[in-house]
This record gives C-alpha cells, structure tokens and sequence, in this order.
C-alpha cells in the first residue's frame, strides 16, 4: 500500500461520478506516477517500464502471474475488477504478448483521467468496460466462460471493498468465468485480527479447492493493517517457489498454504450475499507521508 501525498491544484484531477475525486501524483521515479483516491493511493505506474509495479502487494501477484501459462512469456485471457490506473494489465501486456484483456471499472472519469494522462502502449489489446464489477462478469462475451487464465479482483470504492464483491455468490460467479486451471487473484485490505480477511478466506475456500495467502508477515499475523493477496484456483496453485522470493525482501513476507490456510480461516463464517460487508475502513493517518 502506497502513501498520499498532499493535493496539489497542479496535479491532474477527475471528479468521480459516485462520489470523491481521483488525482494523478508524480511519483519519486523519473517517469513514475500514483493514482490518488481521496487520499488512498490505488495505483503506482511506470510509464518507462512497465514491469516496475513498486507496491508490495502488486509485485506479489505479479510473481504468481508469471508462473501462469506454458511459460512465462505465453499469452493469458485475463479479466481485471477495478480498474485503478491499470498496472496488471499494462504489466501483463509487457511481458506476454498477444494476451487478451478484458477490464471492467465503474467510474468512467477515472478511466478518461488514466487514458489521458498515463496512456496506454499502443496496440495492447486491452478492453475497458464501464459499469459495476460483477454486474460487468455478467456482460462479458460468452467465449470468455470457462476460458480465463487469470481473474484479479481489485476494487476499492475509497479505501474499501463494497460488499457485493465479497460473497460466496460472487466467488462462485467468478468460477466459472475460470478455466479448470485458472487463477484467481484478490487484494484483501484488512487491520488487526484480520476478522475480515478470514471470512473472505474460508468463503473462497468454498468455491476453490486451492486457496493460498501472500502477505507482509506483519500483516499475516494482524499486528497491522495492510494488503493480503488471495490465490484460489481448481487445481494446484503455482507457488512452488515463492516462499524464497517472498522472505527475502525488502520486507519480508510469506505465503500460507494448506493447513495454514485452514487454521487461518477455521471458525470464520463464509460471506453470502445477505450479511456481505465492506472490507475496514483504515486509519485515517495511515497513507499521510
């Protein structure tokens, strides 16, 4: 999770049509920028490179993305949740050409702010939707059923997820946009105890055989708030070797798996459509630089 800085009348804005105003921030990198959502950073890009992903839970996922596929450089159908300032797909255009991409985001000021002022590489073959995240999987051409290497969850409306997309329903409707050995990756934000964070965890494990947790250690054992990255699929999860690449920094972090998991989630209630809630608000200090 990245940290905002304070608003500059300079810097490019955007007033969201459901609420707040996002802002596109210089980062410390020569040609890098943060997108910015009333004060929570949502996004980090590298216009020269854009397989520099910079925040932690970003180069998480972007570490079991590379283990997808006959290899690592072989094409993916991917379908993105939220859309931010599209660091995955432009990562996924740059290191596996020809890959189809499919993004389904709800504010379109965001998306004209991004296209603007962080454009696209030309010629990737990346579709941006308009609309809610899951009335969106619904929408989607139905050659995509049963056809997706790769789905990744990522939505924030501010600093939380809405509720609708953390329940057992809409796990399940994710399935099956799921190729048999497809993978799905969530960002989980959650603080101290990690109630919510278990929840989602043992709902996944309803829908998805594998499930697997990346995170901060710190994060992991709840002594903080932060991102946890969640990992479901069919089959097994391609994480054979991400255990030494997660410890050895710069912070040092862990992945969860197997019996694990499953005293992680143990006693956790799974999330349906009738009691789902937003995932924690976090402290309002903890993105001030």
């Amino acid at each position: 999770m990245g940290r905002a800085r304070g608003r500059d009348a300079e810097n490019p804005q955007a007033k969201l049509d459901h609420g707040g105003v996002a802002e596109i921030m210089a980062s410390e990198f020569a040609n890098g920028f943060e997108l910015v959502v009333d004060g929570t950073p949502q996004s980090h890009v590298d216009l020269d490179d854009p397989t520099h992903l910079h925040f932690e839970y970003i180069v998480r996922m972007g570490a079991v993305i590379d283990q997808l596929g006959a290899s690592a450089s072989a094409p993916l159908s991917v379908v993105h949740l939220g859309a931010g300032a599209l660091t995955i797909p432009r990562y996924i255009d740059a290191t596996r050409p020809g890959s189809r991409q499919q993004v389904i985001e709800l504010e379109a000021p965001l998306v004209t702010l991004v296209r603007e002022h962080l454009p696209l590489p030309k010629g990737a073959a990346i579709r941006i939707r308009i609309g809610d995240a899951r009335e969106g999987l619904r929408r989607l051409p139905p050659a995509l059923m049963g056809n997706c290497d790769l789905v990744v969850s990522d939505v924030f409306s501010g600093a939380q997820t809405p509720a609708h997309l953390t329940s057992l329903e809409f796990y399940r409707e994710i399935a099956e946009l799921l190729a048999p050995t497809g993978v799905l990756l969530v960002n989980i934000a959650d603080g101290p105890g990690l109630a919510f964070a278990r929840r989602q965890v043992a709902t996944a494990a309803t829908v998805f055989p594998e499930v697997a947790l990346l995170a901060d250690t710190q994060v992991l054992k709840g002594r903080r708030f932060g991102n946890l990255v969640l990992a479901a699929s069919a089959t097994a999860l391609p994480t054979d070797w991400l255990p030494r690449m997660l410890a050895a920094g710069p912070h040092p972090a862990k992945i969860a798996q197997g019996d694990e998991v499953a005293s992680f989630a143990r006693g956790a209630a799974v999330v349906t459509d009738a009691d789902a809630v937003a995932s924690p608000r976090p402290d309002a200090g903890l993105f001030l630089r």
